[in-house]
């Protein structure tokens, strides 16, 4: 290594004063040279370190910046071209009591790298604070006061940013309307990491999710948006690497500005990072041509810098303190509302600008259409406090780039007053938690109780969540609150149970991420129908019904469904039901599932689709009144089992497990209606009176969907088997 050993602050050159916007930061080519800015708040002098690798050396010069307002340091540097590796060095106050960890042993990334250069590799190099005998436990039985600066340089180490080339637009995003919407979770990785129909050198690739056939797919099942599990640059938790493991998931973020390498082609890789975001922004642009939206999954809440004795890598050695909440009475110690080990702290202007910057980059240089915020109440803390009104949500609002596109917020966290369901402002929506749970519990885990001789609970909050849960997204200064779509509808994701082993397990089955089972939820609602795991054709069927169910019931009902990525091929993990560190078949879509049931579940899930599409029935958009709006019928009505009006001691009778649900179509499409039977025997129904016949255009029973839909007229009786739903459309008896 060529460089200073002596790291207390250098005589190294001065740079040049900016040439360009003076108040940017990060790394911009300008006027034959590069500008470099950054926030260190309570530092007493920064460098900024250009690394040029020969064989096995690697060669550093160092120019030292000016001190500029608001804590940022600044400085031009002559004669830089895209492709040049740096990093900071950081001079200041050691003292980890007042969460100040300056080290300049330590070269840290450039928070608003746009490309990265080098990941860092996991050693005791790259921490800040000695750590002993090198044991990862011993770090966090040591007293603040007795911590030491760790003086080995980490250069050789450490993360480093690349300079990119000047920023060009991205695709344009496509703006897709709410009530069109419909969401499907994914991994970059395991979408096409064993999709036969293309190219290996594509499977689990950017390219490979903007592949012809990767797109035929989504698009017969009909799906108008990808949420992709985070792109952004991860790096693993040292306690996951050193049991040869990785953060699959990637929620552990190294970079707010950076794609993740590891998911381009092998071609792009080589290339360079240049490449890598060029492969990025060409997926972006391929899915758009195919009417597809793409919507990142963010993790702004934390770092991968983990908790007090973690990695210096970034923030921790620009200012921590600036950077990260901690404890107002105790400011050595940081609060993990997260469960990651730390969290941004969003009342310092610092975290509110990375934030409002990296996602303004990924919309207009990328081309994304829309955010999914993991953990998102700790981005409106104020300490322990939630603050629906907080400054970073009003710039949300407001924002002319950022107010246009999708913000969904994961609306909790594991701090006080974590959950927050219902609170987040316009624009924003949330993932509903509590539509989950409802569903789960009528169709699995409330079944599973009457079996086994218990009872099950009252309709009310089923009913609730399929008319779009008003209770938690209706209200507000403003008529309607936030409207019907900001309820974004799921029964799976990547966090929990795939649908398929939601119907097959009892309970977790996590072994393969070595933490002898203690990782995952323990609440799952799920529902294995008598034997866990593997069963006979009997069970499975029972199994593929109850799936049917879910899977309908989230398509029919209103608000903004989310599918998870595999349910429509009754992908399986085993019973993992935390597969966070799972890069292996655990995680990956198995295309090649040759008994005909998982073709027969996507036909199912794409006519359903297709029918939620093509009938505005079943995407209203706004909240029902139990009235009629033009003269016509009510635009909802709930019937029992005799299709007489639910009469209201009924919806408080845990033994009343029936319901119809009826919808007013108006003038734009059919009346439809709904029979639910949650109850494990066949139950005869009377179809609600009415002026026009039924025809029953989908029945869960059905392992596929069917071509000769029969008719009823209104009134008629007719029986639906158990723990079974059906839907019907009204039509005119004179038409075929």
């Amino acid at each position: 290594m060529n460089g200073v050993k002596d790291f207390g602050i250098s005589d190294c050159a001065p740079a040049g004063q900016p040439r360009g916007n003076p108040m940017r930061p990060g790394a911009h080519l300008t006027d034959g040279g590069c500008d470099f800015s950054v926030f260190a708040g309570h530092a007493q002098s920064v460098e900024v370190c250009l690394f040029e690798e020969d064989g096995k050396t690697l060669h550093e010069r160092r120019f030292r910046l000016h001190r500029s307002l608001h804590g940022y340091w600044r400085g031009f540097v002559d004669g830089i071209c895209a492709g040049q590796l740096y990093g900071y060095r950081v001079y200041g106050v050691w003292d980890p009591k007042l969460a100040m960890f300056h080290n300049p042993a330590k070269v840290l990334l450039d928070p608003y790298a746009r490309l990265i250069g080098r990941a860092p590799v996991h050693c005791d190099a790259i921490y800040s604070a000695q750590r002993g005998d090198g044991d990862a436990d011993r770090p966090a039985c040591i007293p603040l006061a007795q911590m030491k600066q760790d003086h080995t340089d980490s250069a050789p180490f450490a993360a480093l940013g690349m300079v990119a080339q000047p920023d060009t637009p991205g695709s344009a995003p496509l703006y897709t309307p709410w009530n069109k919407t419909v969401f499907y979770e994914t991994h970059v990785v395991g979408q096409t990491r064993e999709f036969t129909a293309i190219p290996p050198q594509l499977r689990g690739t950017y390219a490979g999710l903007a592949h012809p056939e990767t797109i035929r797919h989504l698009r017969d099942l009909g799906i108008t948006a990808l949420e992709l599990l985070p792109i952004q640059a991860k790096w693993s938790e040292p306690f996951l690497v050193q049991k040869g493991l990785e953060n699959y998931w990637g929620y552990n973020t190294l970079s707010y500005f950076a794609p993740e390498p590891s998911y381009a082609t092998e071609a792009s890789r080589r290339a360079g990072p240049q490449a890598v975001l060029k492969e990025v922004k060409e997926m972006v642009a391929g899915l758009h041509e195919a009417g597809i939206e793409v919507i990142m999954d963010v993790v702004y809440n934390h770092s991968c810098e983990g908790g007090i004795f973690g990695p210096s890598l970034c923030w921790r050695g620009l200012d921590s303190s600036e950077y990260y909440l901690y404890d107002p009475a105790r400011p050595g110690q940081l609060k993990n509302t997260t469960g990651c080990g730390n969290s941004f702290d969003f009342r310092r202007l610092p975290v509110l600008r990375m934030t409002l910057d990296s996602l303004r980059y990924w919309v207009e240089n990328v081309g994304v259409d829309g955010f999914r915020f993991d953990l998102a109440a700790t981005l409106g803390r104020e300490g322990d406090r939630f603050n629906p009104h907080h400054a970073l949500f009003g710039a949300f609002a407001t924002d002319p780039v950022l107010s246009r596109v999708k913000l969904i917020a994961e609306p909790w966290d594991v701090g006080p007053n974590g959950w927050q369901t219902g609170n987040f402002p316009v624009p924003m929506a949330d993932w509903n938690d509590r539509f989950r749970d409802a569903m789960r519990a009528f169709w699995l885990s409330e079944p599973a109780q009457i079996a086994a001789g218990g009872s099950g609970s009252d309709l009310r909050d089923f009913a609730t969540r399929l008319a779009g849960s008003a209770d938690l997204f209706g209200h507000g200064r403003i008529p309607e609150g936030r409207g019907i779509h900001s309820s974004v509808n799921f029964v799976t994701v990547h966090d929990g149970f795939s649908l398929c082993d939601l119907t097959a397990y009892n309970g977790k089955h996590n072994s393969a991420n070595l933490e002898d089972n203690r990782d995952g939820s323990d609440f799952n609602n799920s529902w294995n129908h008598g034997t866990e795991g593997e069963a006979s054709e009997e069970i499975q069927a029972k199994r593929r019904k109850s799936v049917r169910n879910l899977l309908a019931t989230l398509l029919i009902s209103a608000g903004t469904p989310l599918l998870r990525g595999g349910d429509e091929i009754l992908k399986t993990q085993h019973g993992n039901n935390n597969a966070y560190c799972q890069n292996s078949p655990i995680s990956w879509l198995n295309w090649e599932n040759e008994d005909g049931h998982s073709r027969s579940m996507c036909e199912t899930a794409a006519y359903l689709l297709k029918l939620r599409r093509e009938n505005s029935v079943f995407r209203p958009n706004c909240f029902y009144r139990g009235e009629s709006r033009d003269g016509g019928p009510a635009d909802l009505g709930w019937f029992d089992a005799d299709g007489q009006p639910m009469a209201e001691y009924k919806w408080f009778n845990s033994s009343v497990r029936t319901l119809q649900m009826l919808r007013a179509g108006g003038d734009e499409s059919p009346d439809a209606l709904v029979v639910f039977n949650g109850h494990l025997h066949d139950t005869p129904i009377k179809l609600p009176a009415g002026d026009r016949p039924y025809r029953l255009v989908w029945c869960s029973d059905w392992e596929r969907p069917r071509q000769n839909l029969p008719s009823y007229r209104a009134g008629a009786s007719t029986s639906v088997s158990a723990l079974s739903m059906r839907i019907y459309l009204t039509h005119d008896p004179e038409k075929p």
